[in-house]
């Protein structure tokens, strides 16, 4: 987001919050994806050239999966990337675009929050139980969503905020 000098040093801190937030998720995510390369490339090794599959890696990837699908979602919402249909939005006046995408942020923050509530009981509910083949609680599954959940909401309302300032710099909000 671009600063003018009447910008509130709240923003500022904020914007630095998220933005490290941003980064963190996208190293995890990163990380995610070659680490699930190399599991699989470990995975056609071991049953073509040992005769010996290893049987970890398929439940260890459905982990990584859910951790990177849903850091890359939150990612999306910050740097406003998230699949949107904006055809509509850039047909109608300036006003009525704002107002629009107020309603969206509105109802982004209000969609990570529910995804966080019900992710959180969710990620609890599962915890005890544990996944065959690697013994690890079967909450981690639900645990991106929740976490997802938490920044989708965080950055949705951040969002608000600078709409409502007057400081939103989206391509998509205002002129």
């Amino acid at each position: 987001m671009s600063d003018t000098p009447e910008t509130p040093a709240f923003l500022h801190r904020m914007d630095s919050v998220f933005n490290l937030l941003t980064r963190i998720c996208l190293i995890l995510a990163g990380s995610g994806i070659v680490l699930m390369t190399l599991m699989f490339a470990w995975l056609v090794f071991g049953r073509y050239v040992l005769n010996d599959t290893p049987t970890w890696v398929e439940q260890v990837s459905h982990l990584l999966l859910m951790l990177i699908a849903f850091l890359g979602a939150a990612v999306g919402v910050k740097q406003d990337t998230h699949l949107s249909v904006v055809l509509f939005r850039g047909a109608v006046p300036t006003k009525v675009r704002t107002l629009f995408v107020f309603i969206t942020d509105v109802l982004m923050a209000g969609f990570g929050g529910f995804m966080f509530w019900y992710g959180l009981a969710l990620t609890q509910f599962k915890w005890k139980t544990l996944i065959p083949l690697i013994q690890w609680p079967e909450g981690l599954r639900s645990l991106p969503l929740t976490v997802c959940g938490a920044l989708v909401f965080l950055f949705s309302t951040g969002h608000l905020i600078r709409l409502i300032l007057g400081l939103d710099d989206r391509k998509d909000s205002i002129e």
